[in-house]
């Protein structure tokens, strides 16, 4: 199903008037990380804020939509931001790391892996991950799955 169509049936079901939704796809390991989300475990994502900048793209928003897809490109779900903070990456909580639903739910982990991926996705744009680069901690309730 295309993102298009799954917020579609979502507006009417819920009586949504707005049109205004973000369709993504994790970065890592797109379909582990979308069944996290609809087991409910997966609560919570980080991204790398100087990738928004670069991208030009909008930052999440309290009380706005995201349409999760798998790895095909299908939407599976949607996500309503709930809580979110800007914070270097040093100073991320273990409690924001548990939300995130991976590994062993440890900061140690979610550093681990984090560091990981940022410093892949920004080499590949001529940037280097830092400490005290800025990471967009957003906090998302399941709001409509099929």
């Amino acid at each position: 199903m295309q993102a298009k169509e799954l917020w579609q049936r979502f507006k009417i079901e819920k009586n949504i008037e707005t049109d205004v939704y973000e369709a993504w796809a994790f970065g890592a390991s797109p379909d582990k990380l979308l069944d996290l989300v609809l087991q409910g475990k997966k609560i919570a994502t980080a991204s790398a804020y100087r990738l928004y900048e670069l991208e030009k793209e909008p930052s999440p928003v309290v009380g706005g939509y995201s349409v999760l897809l798998d790895s095909r490109g299908d939407a599976k779900c949607i996500i309503e931001t709930t809580v979110l903070n800007q914070v270097p990456f040093n100073e991320v909580s273990a409690e924001f790391a548990a939300k995130e639903g991976e590994g062993d739910l440890s900061l140690q982990y979610w550093r681990e892996v984090h560091q990981e991926f940022f410093t892949d996705c920004l080499q590949e744009i001529g940037e280097v991950f830092t400490e005290d680069m800025i990471v967009v901690c957003e906090e998302f309730r399941l709001v409509y799955q099929i």
